[in-house]
């Protein structure tokens, strides 16, 4: 075979840098502390450890953790099986070239999440693993080492560069891998795949051979974007325009026979060289007398059919278009149509070749255009000269400006191929999240043009076709022909590579080891989702759709979820060169892996997005808090009755027995009720793709309902040591760990460790992921506590409003029953055992006095400012939402913040003057 295969790889090992400080926890002043522990089984060893462990580190814990998971081999499962029990992702192949930035971090977190949470659904979860060997990219990279030694490939020789490539590979492809673990991802690194793995190649050269038989790969010449950087033919998608300003030249070419010229207008002279006719528009009237006649091409003297082509517009330039079929895809259509000549005049070096007048061959095409230019003006040739601002293509590879040549080069018919394609995406068998991607999709489809498979590199998947030169036979195998079969005379290989992405649109099968019929094959193809960016719908995500379904007849993938793109601070696109680029390596070391990935999902959207170093605090805020409310829960809750089985590995959840809830209070029935509705909300987020939802929710959960407020409440009864306060806590505890595991699956893994029963017990990564338990919904108790919360938040916004110091504990007269508000009067800071005197202001059922300091005068001006604040921002609100300009002209969302605000500000008037 042409191409070598090499065994292992070398892991990199990357550095970490000193984190900031955690927030400690802190027991709030005044608060009884902690009388008794129960004792629960947990290992000495591990409780040693709970209680001199003040602060969470993610750099200590994460690399630990990950080897742990590691050891216990959760990520590999075993291919048993269907696709329909089992779940599968098969990752976007980084490029063995790729260091991790923030796309990879994003699209790495969202792959990871989907992956713990089926398999902690019980399902045998599969995220393959693999790199690409990125043809042009690692060609580039070692044919630059080369020049810094003052050597280049064609001097070392195809074998040796190719050897050399493979060494690089050895020494650095493995780089991104050992990056994506400082993230947290799950994948089976036991089954690790690279694109030029011998298997793989099979399976390149299979499809190729199955492709050309059915007659969709021929060889053509046939017009090329050419990329001087790589040289190489490159294809339209990877092609980008960018707006340019070049001169427009009006160029004079003689009428043979007349004394007229005809003015042509073009902002390439350098490709006039290969002009082989002028074309007008058919209904142009200027042009009709010239029209089957002949021009004379000036500094070459060759003659030029005048042509009518509806594809001239009348309205560009003079309305008369020179017609260079080599140089421009346009032209080149027209020449095919007219049956005109294809002259090249730029080799694919950039320069000039021996189809031009000799004075201009060698000459850079750039150069060259100065050089006509010149000649022209000495003839007297240029009419005009002008700015022309236009799109012009450029190689996404290389950066240079794209030669459009005639080349020959091998090619792919698609319309075959896509139709299928298309009904499947039409039909709702393959999902886009978001929709709108599937009409992006769909257009582009239906607007297909043969694909241009070869490139001119050394390094990939070498062509298998061979030639024999004595008597012109082609041979396209799977394997090397001996000899000619027609003459027996000696074969030559083709040179070229294939396009990378010919071998990436494999992927989804070829990784599970196709064409054999693997187990990993039949377990998990065809996998469920993909989750990748908009850049590559049509280079990667179609193609997949259509190999699919053209060699295992099912689609690859269900869903394809196209990932926001994460913008600079600034709004501009993250670039090193730009000194825009965020390391996500950084980003890790600084606040470790969770708070990373907790931000990247906040920020997610169906947008493009601006990276928010507020929300990556906001990550390692929630880290923290889930820390240190945790070993506050553990180091005070009772003993364990239960202990759950032992762990497992290979993917399947594990239900754990854990603590069950005893809901002996209100209070208890309320969290217990909330947790089944962020169950729920969250699983239901994460199912739909709404990440950003689904994280904030559970912050709002964890951060608010749980510590704010549930942890406040009962933390007398939990520090005398009251049993069933330590089981509610307890089973509330395990369950927003399993729940928060595959947002953040560091900080929840190292908290599940210290869990009662924790040596005994699976690891969290197998763990059974929580389902709403209907049976502890409680409306009522939801709506009793809501109230309670809502008037201790209006005692704390009184107090903050009239400014009552935080110390200041505030006698109040209490109606009605006491019982139910001591947490209130708790929380807010109130002495229920208020008597007489005059009340400052009634909130709810208190009525607050004054206390010693403060001044009775100060709270009424603070108050009557406060309520001639809020009818002003009444009365402003009201006008705004009864002008008919602003409701039909302002966004939606815009018009909904108002009207927010207007509820507000009318609620806490009525709260202030009742």
């Amino acid at each position: 075979m042409p191409i070598a295969t090499r065994p292992g790889s070398t892991r990199q090992r990357v550095g970490a840098r000193p984190e900031r400080d955690a927030v400690a926890y802190v027991v709030p002043s005044g608060a009884s502390q902690p009388r008794t522990r129960l004792g629960f089984r947990v290992a000495r060893d591990q409780l040693t450890r709970l209680e001199a462990t003040t602060r969470y580190d993610p750099r200590e814990v994460e690399a630990r953790i990950f080897a742990r998971w590691l050891d216990g081999r959760y990520f590999h499962p075993p291919a048993e099986g269907s696709p329909r029990e089992n779940y599968s992702i098969a990752i976007p192949p980084p490029n063995v070239t790729g260091a991790l930035h923030m796309g990879h971090a994003l699209n790495g977190a969202i792959q990871d999440t989907l992956i713990r949470l089926n398999r902690m659904r019980g399902r045998s979860t599969l995220w393959a693993l693999g790199t690409d060997h990125a043809g042009i990219a690692t060609q580039a990279v070692v044919e630059k080492e080369l020049r810094a030694e003052g050597t280049s490939r064609h001097e070392v020789g195809r074998d040796a560069f190719i050897e050399r490539v493979w060494r690089w590979r050895e020494q650095y492809g493995s780089t991104i891998v050992e990056q994506f673990k400082r993230l947290g991802a799950s994948c089976d690194y036991e089954r690790e795949r690279f694109t030029l793995d011998e298997s793989y190649v099979r399976a390149v050269y299979k499809v190729f051979v199955a492709l050309y038989e059915k007659g969709y790969v021929y060889r053509d010449n046939y017009m090329v974007n050419w990329d001087p950087g790589s040289r190489s033919a490159i294809s339209d998608l990877e092609v980008e325009n960018r707006e340019v300003t070049d001169t427009l030249y009006g160029i004079d070419y003689p009428v043979e026979g007349s004394d007229d010229a005809l003015t042509v207008a073009t902002v390439r002279p350098e490709t006039m060289l290969a002009d082989t006719a002028v074309a007008v528009h058919p209904d142009d009237e200027r042009y009709r007398r010239f029209v089957g006649g002949d021009c004379i091409l000036p500094l070459v003297g060759r003659r030029l059919p005048i042509i009518v082509d509806e594809h001239v517009d009348p309205e560009f330039g003079t309305g008369a278009l020179k017609i260079t079929p080599g140089h421009d895809p346009n032209d080149f259509e027209v020449g095919r149509a007219h049956g005109l000549e294809e002259i090249v005049v730029i080799g694919e070096d950039g320069r000039l070749n021996d189809a031009a007048p000799e004075r201009f061959v060698g000459l850079p095409a750039i150069e060259a255009r100065g050089a006509v230019v010149e000649a022209l003006r000495s003839e007297g040739r240029i009419r005009f000269e002008e700015p022309y601002g236009h799109a012009v293509p450029f190689s996404h590879r290389s950066g240079e400006r794209i030669e459009p040549l005639v080349s020959l080069q091998w090619f792919m018919r698609m319309d075959e191929l896509a139709k299928p394609a298309i009904e499947v995406v039409e039909r709702g068998q393959v999902r886009f999240v978001p929709e709108r991607w599937a009409r992006v999709y769909l257009e582009w489809m239906r607007n297909l043009r043969p694909w241009v498979l070869s490139r001119q590199l050394w390094w990939g998947h070498r062509l298998p076709v061979w030639y024999c030169d004595a008597c012109e036979e082609t041979y396209v195998a799977a394997s090397a022909p001996e000899r000619c079969a027609a003459c027996g005379g000696e074969l030559r290989q083709d040179a070229d590579v294939l396009d990378t992405w010919f071998s990436s649109s494999l992927w989804p099968f070829a990784v599970l080891g196709w064409p054999d019929d693997t187990p990993e094959l039949s377990a998990f193809y065809p996998t469920d989702a993909l989750v990748t960016a908009r850049d590559i719908i049509f280079l990667w995500v179609a193609r997949m759709v259509m190999m699919g379904l053209e060699f295992r007849g099912q689609i690859p993938f269900s869903d394809v979820y196209i990932t926001s793109v994460i913008q600079a601070p600034d709004g501009r696109r993250m670039s090193k060169s730009l000194g825009t680029g965020i390391d996500p390596l950084d980003e890790i070391d600084a606040h470790g892996a969770d708070a990373v990935r907790f931000g990247l999902y906040a920020m997610s959207s169906t947008q493009d997005v601006r990276y928010s170093a507020a929300k990556i605090q906001q990550g390692r805020d929630l880290a923290n808090k889930l820390w240190n409310a945790s070993r506050l829960i553990l180091m005070n809750t009772t003993a364990r009755q239960d202990q759950p089985p032992a762990g497992v590995a290979g993917g399947a959840g594990v239900a754990p027995d854990g603590a069950r809830p005893s809901p002996a209070r209100i209070e208890d029935k309320w969290i217990l009720s909330r947790l089944q509705r962020a169950i729920e909300r969250i699983g239901t987020g994460l199912d739909s793709y709404d990440f950003a939802h689904a994280a904030l929710d559970f912050y709002d959960f964890f951060w608010s309902e749980v510590c704010d407020w549930y942890l406040e409440i009962v933390k007398p009864r939990l520090y005398d040591g009251d049993a069933d306060t330590a089981a509610n806590l307890l089973h509330v505890l395990e369950r927003v760990l399993a729940l928060a595991h595959p947002l953040l699956p560091f900080v929840t893994e190292e908290i599940w460790s210290f869990l009662p029963g924790a040596e005994d017990r699976p690891m969290l990564v197998v763990a059974r992921y929580p389902e709403p338990d209907p049976n502890l919904r409680d409306a009522e108790a939801e709506a009793e506590v809501r109230g309670w919360i809502d008037l201790t938040q209006q005692v704390r916004r009184w107090r903050d409003l009239v400014g009552v110091a935080a110390a200041t504990v505030l006698p109040v007269r209490v109606a009605g029953d006491r019982e139910p508000l001591e947490f209130v009067g708790r929380l807010a800071r109130l002495s229920l055992d208020g008597a007489g005197g005059e009340a400052l202001a009634t909130i709810g059922p208190f009525e607050i006095l004054g206390a010693a300091d403060i001044d009775r005068a100060e709270v009424e001006r603070r108050m009557g400012e406060r309520v001639t604040r809020l009818r002003d921002e009444i009365a402003r609100a009201e006008g705004k939402l009864a002008n008919e300009g602003f409701i039909d002209k302002a966004p939606a969302d815009v018009v909904a913040e108002e009207r927010r605000k207007l509820a507000a500000y009318r609620a806490e008037l009525q709260e202030l003057v009742g």
